[in-house]
């Protein structure tokens, strides 16, 4: 029976999670994370450990990263040349992170997911005019060298912990590329995508992947990407940022009031 619940518990976490990840331009794993850090338990399931946890969502990131970001591009939200410039990058340093992680405890796991979450919600509250908001993705510019040497830390990071960093490239790519909101949004799925190629790899080589959990998740994820993504166009670029913003903080705390108990 336990087995039952939990398998509904995680379709949901993955439906629920990746609807809100794929509208706000997420890859979807900060709002998993603490979802299945923090859910199963109030159905009287035992905790799921964040190892577990990186594995599933890493994998989940990748389906739903590439369904959200089909839907991006038909809205024509997506820089090719911002994608490949951090995603090719975050790709290597994705994978190097995920087999790394190898070696580190759950705890360790928390606390570095915890730190990123913080900073990229600190950023994101940085108020700052919003740029070319209508500018088509084609037209968007931005400085190369800084966007590779962006996405080396958090990719690295985001691979140890499960999560290709989309919750942490999208504000970097909006303040220090000014890149506008919403294209940084689609982008960033395709960034996202790219570092979970490589990021679930090194968990499925280093086995940290549970198979039949994880088939759970994708259930729901699939859906939920998919009619997330197609809700961001009618969205205002602002509130799209502020819902960011609070949804990175809100983990955050959570996470870091764990992370001190």
């Amino acid at each position: 029976m336990h087995e039952q619940i939990l398998f509904a518990v995680l379709f949901l976490i993955g439906l629920c999670g990746s609807f809100f990840a794929g509208m706000l331009g997420l890859g979807g794993a900060i709002i998993l994370v603490p979802l299945l850090l923090y859910l199963p338990p109030l159905f009287g399931l035992p905790s799921l450990d964040m190892k577990q946890i990186s594995g599933m969502t890493i994998v989940v990131v990748f389906v739903s990263s590439l369904i959200a970001l089909m839907v991006q591009h038909k809205n024509r939200f997506v820089s090719k040349p911002l994608v490949a410039a951090v995603g090719i990058t975050a790709l290597v340093s994705s994978f190097a992170g995920a087999v790394f992680s190898k070696s580190t405890s759950s705890d360790m796991l928390l606390a570095v997911f915890a730190c990123m979450a913080g900073f990229a919600a600190v950023i994101m509250f940085i108020p700052r005019k919003e740029s070319g908001g209508d500018i088509p993705a084609e037209q968007v510019t931005f400085n190369i060298p800084l966007a590779i040497a962006l996405a080396l830390i958090p990719a690295f990071i985001g691979g140890m912990v499960g999560a290709p960093g989309a919750y942490i490239f999208a504000p970097l790519i909006i303040i220090f590329l000014k890149v506008p909101t919403k294209v940084a949004i689609g982008s960033t799925l395709g960034i996202a995508f790219l570092a979970s190629v490589s990021g679930a790899a090194g968990k499925l080589l280093t086995a940290q992947v549970p198979y039949v959990l994880t088939f759970a998740l994708l259930l729901g994820a699939v859906p939920g990407a998919r009619v997330g993504a197609m809700l961001t166009k009618k969205i205002p670029a602002a509130a799209l940022k502020k819902g960011l913003a609070m949804v990175i903080a809100f983990a955050a705390i959570r996470m870091w009031m764990d992370v001190l108990r």
